[in-house]
């Protein structure tokens, strides 16, 4: 039976779902839901009652939550691995994954490029100061994962992990915002790490096609 993955195009979230499919080799049908819409589908809120974005559909079963999907999507499919198998790299997988959930996706995606590319492009009220906010908020974030990333290929070993393609979608959206970008090459593992990262087929295939400027 066919996947499904129901998502908003411009969602991290729903993003990082169709990289980890990309990145695992396996195909999926893409259906369009706007969870800012006010008439959500009641077969859509049947399958999420919170009424936010990604679902993946397979089989008869329907789940919901990003890091459950994606650990899903690695376990359930034939491809290559997205989970470290020692303890600690394991472990390290989940904690950045934790870390991109708790700490780095409000200040990086809901607050620098919300309010700093995101609502400018679509012509909608955007906050300067939660922009600065989000810039603040940055650096110890950015810094922790520097710290923790190591010095290998990818954040945990030399095997791409779904720490990786947990966190790339916030950097991703993170890095549209010119002094954000320039934040970034203040940390260099996490600069090398992005510059391989944003250049991998799956990733490209998967970024959202913002709006383009308005004039």
């Amino acid at each position: 039976m066919a996947i499904e993955l129901h998502g908003y195009q411009y969602s991290v979230y729903s993003w990082i779902a169709r990289l980890a499919l990309h990145e695992k080799g396996v195909g999926y049908n893409w259906v369009e839901v706007n969870p800012f819409a006010e008439d959500l589908p009641a077969s859509y809120l049947a399958t999420h009652p919170f009424k936010r974005v990604p679902t993946l559909l397979h089989a008869g079963f329907a789940l919901y939550e990003t890091g459950a999907i994606t650990r899903y999507v690695d376990e359930a499919f034939d491809g290559p691995r997205l989970q470290p198998a020692g303890p600690r790299e394991r472990a390290r997988c989940s904690q950045i994954m934790s870390i991109a959930d708790s700490y780095a996706y409000w200040p990086l995606v809901r607050q620098v490029f919300s309010h700093g590319v995101f609502r400018p492009l679509m012509r909608l009220e955007a906050d300067e100061s939660e922009f600065r906010r989000g810039l603040a908020a940055a650096p110890r974030v950015l810094a922790a994962l520097e710290t923790i990333a190591g010095d290998q290929q990818y954040l945990c070993g030399n095997q791409l992990s779904l720490a990786d393609i947990h966190l790339a979608p916030m950097i991703g959206y993170f890095v549209l915002a010119d002094e954000a970008r320039a934040l970034l090459q203040k940390y260099p593992r996490l600069s090398e790490w992005w510059s391989e990262l944003s250049n991998r087929s799956a990733f490209v295939a998967t970024t959202p096609r913002l709006p383009p400027a308005l004039g």
